[in-house]
C-alpha cells in the first residue's frame, strides 16, 4: 500500500483524532456486530415461518393436531411459538376468540424477542454523537492550551486542537447517522414481521379450528341420530 493509500489516510485521521476516537471504533464495531446478527435472526424468522405455515396448514387439513403441536414444539422462532400457543388452544377446545387472543398475547411476546439486542443500536446512534462532541470540546481546550502555553495566536498553535476537534465530531455523527437509519429499518421490519406472523397463524389457526368443529357438529349429529 503506498503511503498516501485510503489505509493510510484513515490511520493517519485516527491518530490525529486523539483518544476519543477509540471509544467512536468501539461504537462503529458493536453496532456493526448488532446489525448482522440482527439481519440475520430476522431474515430466518421470515424464512422459516412462511415454511412452518405451510405445513402445520397441511397437518391441520389432514386432522393430525398431534403431529401439528409436535412440529411447532420442535421448531425454533416466533411464528412456531405463536403457532404453538394457538394450537393449544384449538386442541383444549377453546372459542375462537380464544384462540385470537391467545395468538396477540404470544405475538407481543415474541416482538419482545425480535426487538432484543436493538436498544444496544439505539444506545450507540445517541451516545456517538455525544462521543464526537466530547472531542469537539477536548480539541478546543487543546487548542487554547497550547495559546496560553506560547502566550500568542498562531494558526500553527490552534491547528492541531481544532483538527481533533473536527475529526472526532465527523467520526461520531458518521457513525450514528446509518446506526439511526439501520435502527429505524429494523423496528419497521420487526413490526411487519410480527403482524405477518399473526395474520398468518390466525388464518391458519381458522382454518384448523372450523375442521375441528365441523367434526365436532358431525359427531353430535350422528350420535343423535343414533339415538
Amino acid at each position: 500500500m503506498q503511503p498516501g493509500g485510503p489505509t493510510f489516510k484513515l490511520l493517519t485521521l485516527f491518530k490525529d483524532g486523539g483518544f476519543m476516537m477509540y471509544p467512536l471504533v468501539l461504537c462503529s464495531l458493536v453496532a456493526l456486530g448488532v446489525a448482522i446478527a440482527k439481519a440475520w435472526t430476522l431474515w430466518v424468522a421470515h424464512r422459516e415461518s412462511q415454511k412452518l405455515l405451510e405445513e402445520i396448514e397441511d397437518l391441520g387439513m389432514a386432522g393430525r393436531i398431534e403431529d401439528a403441536i409436535r412440529k411447532a414444539e420442535e421448531t425454533p422462532g416466533p411464528v412456531a411459538a405463536i403457532l404453538l400457543t394457538g394450537l393449544r388452544r384449538v386442541q383444549e377446545e377453546h372459542t375462537e376468540a380464544d384462540v385470537q387472543t391467545a395468538i396477540n398475547t404470544a405475538g407481543k411476546t415474541e416482538l419482545d424477542f425480535l426487538e432484543r439486542g436493538l436498544v444496544w443500536l439505539a444506545t450507540i446512534a445517541n451516545v456517538a454523537p455525544m462521543l464526537g462532541f466530547l472531542g469537539t470540546v477536548i480539541g478546543m481546550i487543546l487548542a487554547f492550551a497550547a495559546i496560553e502555553t506560547a502566550g500568542q495566536v498562531e494558526p500553527a498553535l490552534v491547528a492541531g486542537g481544532i483538527k481533533v476537534a473536527l475529526i472526532t465530531t465527523a467520526a461520531g455523527l458518521a457513525i450514528a447517522i446509518p446506526v439511526n437509519v439501520v435502527y429505524n429499518f429494523f423496528v419497521t421490519r420487526v413490526d411487519k414481521l410480527i403482524s405477518d406472523m399473526e395474520e398468518g397463524a390466525q388464518a391458519v389457526l381458522d382454518l384448523i379450528w372450523k375442521i375441528e368443529t365441523g367434526k365436532a357438529s358431525r359427531a353430535g349429529s350422528s350420535a343423535g341420530r343414533s339415538e
